[in-house]
């Protein structure tokens, strides 16, 4: 094999696997992929960058999806030994505007309008809330 056959062979499988992680990289799923037009309207995220990061979430989702906010929920941020907490709401209903960091995220008069939460805890245990108030 002269040394130009083998250069061209090089380039060519360098291509391959620089197109291979492009595509890869560019077709990983997101939220626009899921069914349920959801919309993140309010976010909470501790400043203690030292210990553990604690995320809260409130979203407006159109319908009852179920299988969808477990997804939705499964694609959101989340650290080793911190949480992330979702609250699904429907958008037809009142939705609060912030979080606040404790046991009650919102205010109680959100709680009937709360259709789901999803909890990934420390432990990275996962679980889905139907009418969780």
């Amino acid at each position: 094999m002269t040394k130009k056959k083998r250069s061209y062979i090089i380039f060519a499988v360098i291509a391959l696997v620089i197109g291979y992680i492009i595509f890869d990289s560019t077709s990983q799923p997101n939220v626009n992929d899921l069914k349920g037009n959801f919309k993140e309207v309010a976010v909470y995220r501790n400043e203690n960058n030292t210990g553990p990061i604690v995320r809260v979430y409130a979203v407006t989702v159109q319908g009852e999806p179920w299988e969808e906010m477990q997804k939705y929920g499964d694609l959101m941020p989340y650290t080793k030994y911190g949480s992330t907490k979702v609250y699904f709401f429907d958008e037809q209903k009142p939705f609060p505007k912030t979080l606040k960091p404790g046991e009650q995220n919102f205010e109680s008069s959100f709680n009937s309008a709360c259709i789901a939460s999803y909890t990934k805890d420390p432990n990275g245990q996962v679980s889905l809330n139907k009418n969780p108030f």
